[in-house]
């Protein structure tokens, strides 16, 4: 099974609407458009399983940039969540930044 980062949705992006458009490659499994938490609006961006990892590939060269709404999506597989909790992609500590010594 292959997980799809999807980004730069229109915001008038629904899943069936997503999965439409994948489903065109191969079956999907399972897509979640993500909402903003207070608001329950979509914040952009969705994330799409697909089981067969052939198909998936093929969807994400194919759709991969082009116009769906009045936006040019990203599509590329999905990088797993940082075990820590945070979004950090480094993996080390956070630096602070130095304040000047007058």
């Amino acid at each position: 099974m292959k997980n799809i980062f999807v980004g730069n949705l229109d915001f008038s992006a629904t899943e069936d609407s997503i999965r439409a458009l994948f489903e065109q490659f191969g079956a999907v499994e399972r897509v979640n458009l993500v909402r903003d938490r207070d608001t329950g609006q979509p914040r952009g961006f969705a994330f799409v399983e697909m089981m067969d990892s052939a198909n998936a590939d093929q969807a994400m060269a194919a759709l991969n940039g082009t116009v769906v709404g009045s936006r040019a999506i990203n599509v590329n597989e999905a990088r797993p969540k940082p075990s820590d909790g945070s979004r950090r992609q480094g993996g080390g500590p956070a630096r602070r930044r130095r304040e000047p010594r007058w």
